[in-house]
C-alpha cells in the first residue's frame, strides 16, 4: 500500500498525478501536499490525473472533494482525467461526477481549462 504523487505547475494550473493507492494510509499526505502546492503555486485550477491510481477508498474521495472545495473557493475549476474503470465506478457511485468535469487525457483536461480561463 503505497502512493507516489507528482505535482507540476503549468501556468495557473496544478497538475496532480497519483500513482498507487489513495486510501486512509496515504490520504493525509496527499491532502497536505496538494494544499501546499495550491497555495505556493498560486494555482487557480487543478488537473487530477488518475491513470496510475490503482485503488481509492472513501478517504481518497474526501481528499478530492476537499481540494475541489478549496480550488472552487478561489474561483477555479478541477478536472479529473485518465480514470481507470474501478476508480471511475467509485466516482460514479459517490456522485462526484455531478460536480467534477472528466476528460479522457491530461492534454484534453488542460485544454478544457484554457477555454474557461
Amino acid at each position: 500500500m503505497s502512493l507516489r504523487i507528482e505535482l507540476e505547475h503549468y501556468r495557473s494550473t496544478l497538475i496532480v498525478r497519483l500513482h498507487g493507492e489513495l486510501d486512509h494510509h496515504t490520504a493525509e499526505s496527499v491532502k497536505a501536499q496538494m494544499e501546499d502546492a495550491i497555495v505556493r503555486g498560486h494555482s487557480t485550477h487543478i488537473v487530477l490525473s488518475l491513470r496510475d491510481l490503482t485503488f481509492m477508498d472513501s478517504s481518497g474521495l474526501g481528499v478530492i472533494l476537499g481540494r475541489y472545495k478549496q480550488i472552487t473557493g478561489r474561483g477555479g475549476k478541477m478536472v479529473v482525467c485518465d480514470v481507470n474503470p474501478s476508480v471511475y465506478r467509485l466516482f460514479e457511485m459517490s456522485g462526484l461526477f455531478k460536480i467534477l468535469s472528466i476528460q479522457a487525457s491530461e492534454s484534453e483536461a488542460i485544454q478544457s481549462l484554457e477555454v474557461v480561463s
